[in-house]
């Protein structure tokens, strides 16, 4: 068990980390600078510039302000690595004693992002 000082320490050292919360396809990201993301798929070319206007909360320098219920003004800059294919699901469909059996597969494509900046 990691001792009170221990803990504030890496509270502290966690807290000199800017991160941002923010909403895309409807889901939730905690994202920092220099991260890697892989969000929705977007027809975008690589090297291009993704912007996430839905910010929820921003924390720099160990501050944290939330919005309500966005943060206003704040912007999440990432630049587009490239496409990636998710894992292969198989969908399988059987109807018993009709000799009816179907095995299909799905690769869903997302865009892979790198976050550059984060601005409040």
């Amino acid at each position: 068990m990691a001792t009170p000082a221990a803990h504030s320490a890496a509270t502290m050292k966690d807290a000199a980390h800017e991160y941002a919360i923010v909403v895309d396809g409807g889901r939730q990201y905690r994202v920092m600078a220099g991260q890697e993301l892989e969000i929705d798929f977007r027809h975008l070319p690589t090297g291009s510039e993704v912007v996430f206007d839905d910010v929820l909360a921003v924390s720099k320098a160990g501050q944290l302000t939330i919005g309500k219920p966005k943060v206003a003004g704040a912007t999440v800059k990432a630049e587009v690595i490239g496409l990636v294919q998710g894992e292969k699901i198989y969908v399988q469909k059987f109807a018993r004693r009709k000799n009816y059996r179907r095995r299909t597969g799905h690769r869903s494509i997302s865009t892979k992002v790198r976050i550059s900046s984060i601005s409040a």
